[in-house]
């Protein structure tokens, strides 16, 4: 296996797609209860059905439930179904993360799981990624059904219906009963539409993301009542944080690269972060330094007043005054979330994802 890794690498091409008729390769994978599960623990099966997925990935995200469902209808005909993550972590940007709260690491795939209350084994690859190298796996979801003697009957998707609602993995169930039924699957072979596959070696575009965002201008304007009181009207058509921090703020300063992660997972979305400045406005040149410093190339502001006062009135009057504070604004100025003291990021970003405005799917 090191000698294919090192091919791969060495050539930067994905793996061939495993062949119909191709005995299952072998694994032994780390899952989301803490166990290893090996291939040979599916000799029962009659049929057995691997897919590979990935938290991130909104088309993957859209066939979660058709992948439980699919567990849940043949567990009884005796057919194993098991999910394995072979995405690179390392390998994914934050730009890649707009349709989630989640990345693919596998701390991440165990609160996925609990969320969703997989019914199947949910294992990972994504370190070594020797087990979808075996297998090929083009994008995710990507689905191979094996029959009892571990034969390769049909690889490629679970239908051809992405959004949730609109298809029953027909493909992918269709297979599996030609399989069970003891015929060869029409078709054994289809396209795979989804996330491409997050290879440890294929980071070139990451790397060129981080630089892009690192040389990216940040800037830091003032702001007055009346423009505090506009900005919580949000007369835009984004979904918008609004974070008040100051330098001298130690909870404001730690928590902020989260918001700077957020910014970044969802940019490209129907979303906006905005950053306020409770500093003195004396201390402006020392907020800005902070602010490049953590490459805040969102819109920020610093109150120009040094009655500070007139600030907690101007956004929230039950504001009792401590710092940070949060607020996330719809479109129209409803506020549909208010936090004095720190945020959790992850709620927060699920809190993002799950709004109207943004969404799990394309």
């Amino acid at each position: 296996m090191a000698t294919l890794i090192q091919a791969q690498e060495s050539h930067h091409d994905d793996p061939p797609t495993l062949a119909i008729g191709a005995a299952a390769p072998d694994f032994n994978l780390k899952g989301i209860d803490g166990k290893f599960h090996a291939l040979q623990e599916y000799t029962a099966a009659k049929a057995l059905v691997i897919v590979f997925n990935a938290n991130h990935c909104p088309t993957a995200q859209a066939y979660e439930d058709r992948i439980m469902a699919i567990t849940r209808d043949y567990k009884s005909k005796g057919v194993d179904v098991v999910v394995i993550s072979s995405n690179n972590p390392p390998a994914l940007n934050l730009a890649e993360l707009g349709y989630t709260e989640f990345g693919d690491t596998y701390d991440e795939m165990i609160i996925r799981a609990k969320d969703k209350s997989f019914n199947f084994p949910y294992l990972y690859d994504g370190d070594d990624q020797k087990v979808a190298l075996a297998y090929g796996p083009v994008a995710t979801p990507h689905a191979f059904v094996f029959d009892k003697d571990r034969k390769l009957q049909y690889t490629g998707r679970l239908d051809q219906h992405e959004k949730p609602g609109t298809g029953n993995g027909e493909d992918l169930r269709n297979a599996i009963d030609a399989v069970l039924a003891g015929r060869k699957p029409e078709p054994a072979t289809t396209k795979v539409f989804g996330c491409s596959m997050k290879w440890s070696w294929k980071n070139e575009y990451t790397e060129k993301l981080l630089k892009e965002w690192a040389a990216m201008p940040v800037s830091l304007n003032e702001i007055d009542v009346a423009g505090v009181q506009e900005l919580l009207k949000n007369k835009g058509d984004k979904l918008r944080l609004i974070n008040i921090w100051a330098t001298w703020c130690g909870p404001c300063v730690q928590e902020f690269p989260d918001f700077i992660t957020i910014d970044r997972m969802y940019r490209g979305r129907d979303f906006e972060f905005i950053s306020i400045s409770a500093d003195k406005i004396a201390s402006k040149e020392k907020a800005l330094k902070f602010l490049k410093l953590k490459q805040a190339a969102n819109t920020n502001y610093i109150f120009n007043k040094d009655n500070i006062y007139d600030l907690i009135e101007a956004v929230d009057p039950k504001w009792q005054g401590a710092l940070p504070y949060t607020v996330l604004v719809e479109p129209g100025g409803k506020i549909i979330y208010s936090q004095q003291g720190p945020i959790d990021p992850l709620k927060m970003k699920k809190r993002i994802v799950e709004n109207a405005l943004i969404g799990r799917y394309y």
